[in-house]
């Protein structure tokens, strides 16, 4: 039933300015404004869509994924841009990065959040 459609993801943010400004400032990605939201313009075509929300509640799971080729370079790149990785004791190194979590030897990860607490990650792509 859904198998053609074009699918897309979306979050809630208290703030769609400190998001902007976030999305596309820091983190570099093409941002869209919108009547009703934000679209965060990614590799692979479909929009994430990002609205505002009274008494926004803070995902505490991953809602977004980043994949890059060096994770390293990500997490330097990330603190250069005053970003504070999470630091989770036992998972994560000092840079905040965990390195193979399952015993399958996982991609290497670590979070931050984005302005209103949500959730995100840099993995390593291999």
């Amino acid at each position: 039933m859904f198998k053609n459609t074009h699918a897309f993801s979306g979050f809630s943010v208290s703030d769609l300015a400190a998001a902007k400004t976030f999305y596309h400032d820091t983190l570099g990605l093409e941002v869209e404004e919108t009547p009703m939201g934000l679209h965060l313009k990614v590799a692979g075509g479909n929009p994430i869509f990002v609205y505002a929300k009274d008494e926004h509640t803070p995902a505490t799971y991953t809602i977004l994924n980043f994949p890059v080729e060096d994770i390293d370079e990500a997490v330097k790149a990330l603190k250069a841009k005053d970003v504070t990785l999470e630091h989770y004791e036992g998972m994560t190194d000092k840079d905040g990065i965990a390195r193979g979590l399952s015993a399958h030897r996982g991609p290497d990860i670590a979070w931050f959040t984005d302005p209103a607490g949500n959730i995100l990650s840099v993995l390593q792509d291999k």
